[in-house]
């Protein structure tokens, strides 16, 4: 989902609210066709698995619930970040633990919130709201007429998303807005993260901690009510497809497409997930959703498509 971005990332650029991508690794470097083209099927394979993940994970939330499911996609993401960044924890400093701290704290706040709201108000809409958080960063960050203008657009999506109505969960709607706050944190402390520790040390160390953080919520699953094969299956495969898989295929792209690039094509999420809810949950949205989630994708996407690289 992007909404659950990969986990142990930073933003590709201060003013893009893409899926952040990995601190430490370089921007595209020049490539060919068939490298760019590699890049862009990476891409859409990347945004398919992300929100084809969150889908799967939300069908064991009758057995494991929300909680349940995110505990298993932290210890998922754990695995392979610890296996990829090798942090090596003995030589950090308190300097370097301070924002890794933050960031472990971050990073099961903003998937607990986000699973919930997508248990309350379905994939599209929390993904929809949860990708508010890069956007303010982006157009608070930037200083252009354009970038007014996609900030008047977002927020008349948002209006039009939170508009009052009987069926309307509000409960939802503020989780969503809460992993928005979560995923805008995220990326700051990323940022400083990665200006502290080389490579993806810090992401893998905070992954690693989060897990530890959700570990009692596993002993208490397992011992008063013991989940069933399939519903661990979902929830395995949820962490795998939402943060395994987009976090290597970033690493993968970012070396082959430039990050504006990158940047408008994770724009597309909430699209991405509102599709997949529609097709694999029959989560059908009306004119009004599918209007306001093509606003704010239209606003994000108008502010990278018209900077400089």
């Amino acid at each position: 989902m992007r909404a659950a971005p990969a986990p142990g990332t930073a933003p590709v650029h201060p003013a893009a609210p893409a899926r952040p991508t990995s601190p430490g690794f370089p921007d595209a470097r020049p490539a060919g066709r068939s490298q760019r083209l590699a890049g862009v099927a990476t891409m859409i394979g990347s945004g398919l698995s992300n929100q084809t993940g969150a889908a799967i994970g939300s069908l064991a939330f009758p057995v494991l619930g929300p909680v349940g499911v995110v505990a298993i996609r932290q210890y998922v993401a754990a695995v392979v970040l610890l296996a990829v960044g090798r942090p090596r924890l003995r030589s950090f400093t308190w300097w370097q633990w301070r924002p890794v701290l933050l960031l472990a704290l971050v990073f099961g706040t903003m998937n607990l919130s986000l699973y919930s709201a997508i248990d309350r108000i379905g994939l599209g809409l929390a993904v929809t709201l949860e990708f508010l958080g890069p956007l303010a960063i982006a157009l608070t960050a930037a200083r252009r007429r354009v970038d007014i203008c996609a900030a008047v657009v977002a927020t008349a999506g948002v209006v039009t998303l939170m508009r009052p109505q009987p069926s309307a969960d509000y409960a939802g709607m503020a989780l969503g807005l809460l992993a928005a706050a979560c995923w805008a944190s995220y990326i700051l402390l990323n940022r400083t993260v990665g200006q502290r520790l080389p490579g993806a040390q810090g992401s893998a160390a905070a992954s690693g901690l989060s897990a530890l953080m959700f570990l009692p919520v596993g002993v208490v699953l397992v011992l008063r009510h013991p989940p069933t094969a399939e519903a661990v299956g979902y929830a395995v495969a949820a962490g795998v497809l939402a943060s395994a898989v987009p976090y290597l295929a970033d690493m993968f792209t970012l070396r082959r497409v430039p990050a504006q690039a990158f940047g408008l094509f994770m724009s597309v999420n909430p699209v991405i997930a509102a599709v997949v809810g529609w097709v694999g949950l029959g989560q059908n949205l009306g004119r009004p959703e599918w209007a306001s989630i093509g606003a704010i994708v239209a606003a994000n996407s108008l502010s990278i498509a018209t900077r400089r690289t």
